[in-house]
């Protein structure tokens, strides 16, 4: 026991002193000019408030009443809005110190991506309503579109996807990954937020899937446990990664893919209307109609 005090107050203050010299020296989050993002948590927390808005009584922390549901949707996007648009500016400032940028309105910019996603929920629920009717007519375990939103980890992770795609496409940095890891560790589906993903969309089961940053999925497309969408070849001859080049494939409409399925390589399309069978493994392209 003396010799574990000894350690305490002698050893551990050295490592304390390590630790957070290589901190303060290695992150920007960590410095007075940095990201505060307070372990990622605060992103959290601001996207379940999202999922509430376009969930209410689903994904909100107690049932609300029809009466209730005005001021209900008014306080949470003005709750919503002060601490996301705190968060858009620090990550537009970030990568401005980054990039040493000069020319750049990173407050203008942050306030248009923000009133650009919280105008875009009622269209981002409409198709979220299209995604869940997909699932209810493709799979017979479902007895009621309910359930499919209360218990369904498909619904979490395109919902996710759904909010994160658009704050991508308005090249808000950091952000949308953030909100996609996330639901990658809620639910075992892995979505890049750079991927293109049509309406009537259904995952079922889910665990496992991977769908890639170039993907392009069109409507009514049905994936089933352990897919994976990615790339042929991430590295070049030197070895080093593939960036801004489209590596993952496109699945057209109407395509359905069964468990375990690998589907490789930017140039591969899987045609309209495509069956792909379960553990298979793809790097070309598929005609349309195609069972495999």
């Amino acid at each position: 026991m003396d010799r574990f005090n000894e350690w305490m107050n002698s050893g551990l203050p050295k490592i304390v002193q390590q630790l957070q010299h290589d901190i303060q020296e290695n992150s920007d989050i960590h410095s007075e000019e940095g990201l505060d993002f307070a372990g990622r948590h605060d992103i959290y927390e601001i996207l379940d408030d999202i999922l509430a808005i376009l969930f209410p009584s689903c994904y909100s922390r107690q049932k609300v009443a029809r009466g209730e549901m005005v001021f209900f949707l008014a306080d949470s996007l003005r709750h919503v809005s002060f601490r996301l648009g705190r968060h858009i500016r620090d990550v537009f400032n970030y990568r401005c110190k980054k990039d040493n940028c000069k020319n750049c309105n990173c407050e203008e910019r942050a306030e248009k991506a923000l009133m650009r996603l919280i105008e875009s929920l009622p269209a981002i629920r409409a198709t979220l309503l299209e995604d869940i009717q997909a699932a209810f007519e493709g799979d017979p375990a479902a007895q009621y579109t309910d359930e499919i939103i209360l218990s369904y980890p498909c619904v979490e992770a395109i919902t996710t996807y759904r909010v994160a795609h658009l704050l991508y496409e308005l090249d808000v940095p950091l952000i949308p990954r953030i909100m996609a890891e996330r639901a990658h560790s809620r639910t075992g589906i892995d979505i890049h937020p750079g991927a293109t993903i049509g309406p009537r969309f259904f995952i079922d089961h889910g665990t496992g899937v991977v769908i890639g940053e170039t993907t392009r999925i069109g409507r009514n497309v049905k994936l089933y446990q352990g897919v994976t969408l990615g790339a042929l070849s991430p590295f070049d001859s030197e070895g080093h990664p593939r960036k801004g080049e489209k590596r993952h494939p496109d699945i057209e409409d109407d395509v359905i893919i069964y468990a375990n399925a690998t589907i490789l390589g930017g140039t591969t399309v899987i045609g309209k209307g495509a069956v792909i069978g379960g553990n298979t493994w793809i790097t070309k392209s598929v005609p349309p109609g195609a069972r495999v």
